[in-house]
Formats: structure tokens, sequence, C-alpha cells
């Protein structure tokens, strides 16, 4: 590297020989230094002509000798370096490099901080998109809005027909293990016909609704938070946008309707299958007849205790719809993100379903249901 007068106010700084980062390059602060020593020198050009191999050592002298130049006011002219060269350091300057300033105060202020703003940015999110679906909802009643009914029972398919073998498993052995806890007490007091009031109620009022939703979080809000967040990575969502179609209307509005239709018949086939799982272990265990329990559950369930079950049912359903679609939505452009949508859908509804399951038992015993 050389560095000599080539006019009253220009400097030309000649590069021969190879430039690689092996090379024990100069750094760029030395071009400056020697350009001291010529007074009045404003602007550097290049001289490349013999300039042998090079990588990107080459393009961090480079990148480094703008920078230093720009504080020192002095111009660079970059017709001399080759055209790849130049490509590269227009493509490295079009982004600017991002800084982040050290927050003021102790650290842990600036991380509480971060983390109340994070929370606060995502419950705003999750509020507009609310308003979204409602406003979709409002123009479905109203005929602004126009649904494709053959999705909407593909849809209808997938969350619940599709769920029937697997509802019936779990219902059947969540009455199963409900009833065998209580036998072994009630066998004690010898009253074992009371199994059919244990399993009964807590089926229908909450056990019913809450297993159907946590397995619907797993299953379907998953499902949702993945098939929208393959459409983000697609750039689908994006092509409704550009193309006038609502995203929220095409795409979230049926999934929720779905979800919330078929979650309260889900609830009541698991209750069935719960009732018949605890039937199987009164009889078989504790001797009772199939009459006697039957008779028993009829006395002691009534349609206060279902429709506890159902309002529950409904509300996990909203929960669950739109937390796997708000995931979806909120997905990044990678394959990495479409899982961590899924992941990020399931323990939302989980955690938002344990939520207002407490709420609503409040409630209900608030108004003495």
């Amino acid at each position: 590297m050389a560095v000599q007068r080539q006019g009253p106010a220009t400097a030309l700084v000649r590069l021969t020989g190879s430039w690689r980062l092996r090379d024990h390059l100069p750094r760029a602060t030395a071009v400056l230094d020697q350009v001291s020593t010529l007074p009045g020198v404003r602007r550097l050009t290049f001289d490349t002509s013999q300039l042998g191999t090079w990588d990107t050592g080459l393009l961090t002298f480079l990148r480094h000798l703008v920078e230093e130049s720009a504080k020192a006011g002095i111009e660079l002219d970059r017709t001399g370096l080759p055209n790849d060269v130049e490509r590269l350091l227009s493509l490295a300057s079009a982004v600017p490099v991002r800084t982040t300033s050290e927050p003021e105060g102790p650290p842990w202020l600036g991380r509480a901080g971060a983390s109340v703003y994070a929370v606060g940015a995502g419950a705003f999110a999750a509020l507009a998109f609310t308003g979204e679906v409602c406003s979709a909802l409002a123009g479905l009643f109203t005929g602004k809005v126009k649904m494709r009914w053959f999705q909407f029972a593909l849809l209808v398919e997938e969350v619940g027909v599709r769920a029937l073998p697997i509802m019936t498993l779990i219902g059947t052995l969540i009455g199963v293990i409900l009833a065998f806890g209580g036998a072994l007490q009630l066998r004690q007091l010898g009253v074992e016909i009371f199994v059919a009031d244990v399993v009964g109620i807590a089926v229908a009022q909450e056990v019913g609704a809450l297993m159907t939703a946590i397995l619907l979080a797993g299953r379907t809000g998953a499902a949702f938070a993945a098939q929208l967040g393959s459409m983000q990575v697609k750039e689908e969502i994006d092509a409704l946008t550009t193309a006038g179609i609502s995203p929220v209307q095409f795409l979230v509005l049926p999934r929720v309707l779905a979800l919330v239709l078929m979650t309260p018949l889900l609830t009541i086939y698991a209750d069935l299958f719960g009732m018949v799982g605890g039937g199987l272990v009164a009889v078989t265990m504790l001797e009772l007849s199939v009459t006697a329990y039957v008779v028993r559950l009829v006395h002691v369930v009534t349609l206060t205790d279902f429709a506890m079950g159902l309002i529950r049912a409904v509300v996990f359903g909203i929960l669950i719809a739109m937390a796997g679609c708000l995931r979806g939505m909120q997905s990044g452009r990678s394959a990495a993100a479409v899982g961590l949508a899924a992941t990020s859908a399931v323990v939302t509804s989980i955690v938002l379903t344990i939520i207002a399951d407490g709420l609503l038992s409040v409630i209900f015993l608030v108004i003495r249901l």
C-alpha cells in the first residue's frame, strides 16, 4: 500500500499484491496517517491495476477506511476499485449497522423494562387480533363477509369427526380413573353406589370439558398454528393481502367457528364415555348392577351440571382457537419458527384454559349454579 498526492486536494491510494486475511494486512488508520502528512487532501482515489488475489480481508480494510474517512471528513472515490469489490461494499453499506446503547441505571431495570414492554406489546397484539376476529364475525352475520362453507365443512371434519377415536379413549380412561380413585374410599364406608355421584358430577361439570380442551389444544390448536405458520413461510398470507383478501376473514374465522362449534359436542361425547368408564369400574370392581349405576346417574346428574360443562367448553374452544390462530399469524418465516409457533400455541392454550377454568369455577360458585 502506498499513498501519494495526485492533485491539490486529492491523494491516490495504490494497492498491489495479495490482499487476503492471512497476509497481515495494514490497518485503515495507516492510510489516514500518511494522508495527514499531505496538507489540504480532502479526497481519496484508488489504483488497483496491480492488485492480486483478495478476499474478505480487502473488504474489511476498505470498510474500515470508509468509516475512518467519514469521521475525518475525507471523501472516497471508489471508481478505481474492482467492480466486484465496489458492489460488495455497496451491499455492505446498504443496511447500516444497528447499534444499541446501554440502558441507564441498574442492569436489572433494563431487563425488567424490556419484559414489561414485551408483555404489553403481546397483550396489545392479542387485543387487536381479537378485534379483527370479532369484526369478521359481525360481518358474517350482516352478510358483508362471505365464508367458503365447503372449507368450513372440512375443518369441522378435521376438528370434530377425526377426534372421536382419541376422545373415546380419553373419556373412558378418565371415567375409569375417577371411579377407581373414589371406589377405594367408598368401599370402606359401604356406600359404593356413590361412585356414580363422583364420576357423573365431576365429568359433567368440569373434567370432561377440561380434558377435551387440553386434548384439542395439543391436537387442533397446534395444527392451526402450524398451518398458518407454513402459509407465512410460503408467503401465501402476503399474497392474500396483496389480492385484497383479509387473512382473518379467509383463514382465521372458519377455524375459530369450527373449533367453537365442535368443542361442546366433543365435550358431551367425552362426558358420556367418561360415565361409561366409571360404570365399568362400578360393575366389575364394586359389583354394582348396571341398572343401579344408571339410575343413580340419572338421579344425581342434572341439566345444570351439563350446562356448566358446556359453558366451560365454549369458553375453552374460543381461547384455543384464538391462541392457535394468533401464534400462527405471528409466526416467522422459517421452518424453526413454525415449530416454535406450534409449541407456543399449545402452551398459551393450556395456560389460558386453566386460568379460565378457575375463573369460571369462582363465577359458578358466586351465582350458585
